[in-house]
């Protein structure tokens, strides 16, 4: 089986997106608008790492997590 390639440059890249996403959904205020942004996001980032941001998991465990 192939390796997947890495959907980001560096871990600082993955950081900021997920930085932005975490926002997004922060400022979501209906069921709709989170809907909205996860499926902005889900074939970027995956639904393991939007379910752990939306759970209010810190940045710095999912960019770990990866490696």
């Amino acid at each position: 089986m192939a390796e997947r390639e890495p959907t980001f440059a560096s871990p600082d890249e993955e950081r900021a997106y997920l930085e932005q996403v975490k926002a997004e959904l922060d400022a979501a205020q209906t069921k709709e608008e989170v809907i909205a942004v996860w499926k902005r996001h889900y074939l970027k980032i995956g639904h393991r790492k939007l379910g752990r941001l939306l759970l209010g998991r810190p940045i710095e465990e999912l960019i770990r997590s990866r490696r």
